[in-house]
């Protein structure tokens, strides 16, 4: 599949959480496993005023590193976080954002994925690491 569409794909199947977050499909790259989601975050996802609550922020680099290993391919059908680390360097404020994600390292039933959250500025105002447990539609390593 070419990029336009894998993210087609992605697009037509967003979880409803997705479109609660107002996310937009914007880049993947199968080669390089890597994926770009566009967040229109609401108020009603924040707190002090226009401050977005980490949780969020945390789903929305969550969703990028995983759509970066289904943009990769190789018959992994689900994968389940076993691990997320989130580091919250700047505030980040209600508005649009971008999650992008990344395969570090990955094998048969363990990938390695890192994500980088940034504001409407391109400044950056979150990252994550996370260790996600890989599903393939084939049983035999």
């Amino acid at each position: 599949m070419d990029e336009k569409q894998i993210l087609q794909r992605f697009q037509d199947r967003a979880l409803g959480f997705m479109d609660m977050l107002g996310a937009r499909f914007v880049a993947a790259d199968p080669v390089a496993k890597t994926c770009a989601i566009e967040f229109n975050i609401g108020r009603e996802f924040c707190h002090s005023g226009d401050v977005i609550q980490g949780g969020f922020i945390t789903a929305m680099l969550d969703s990028a590193m995983t759509h970066a290993v289904f943009a990769g391919g190789g018959g992994i059908t689900n994968l389940f976080s076993l691990e997320i680390k989130t580091s919250y360097l700047e505030t980040a404020r209600a508005g649009t954002l971008q999650a992008r994600g990344s395969v570090v390292k990955s094998g048969y039933k363990l990938a390695f994925l890192e994500g980088r959250l940034y504001d409407a500025q391109d400044t950056l105002v979150a990252t994550a690491s996370s260790v996600a447990k890989l599903l393939r539609s084939d049983v035999t390593p």
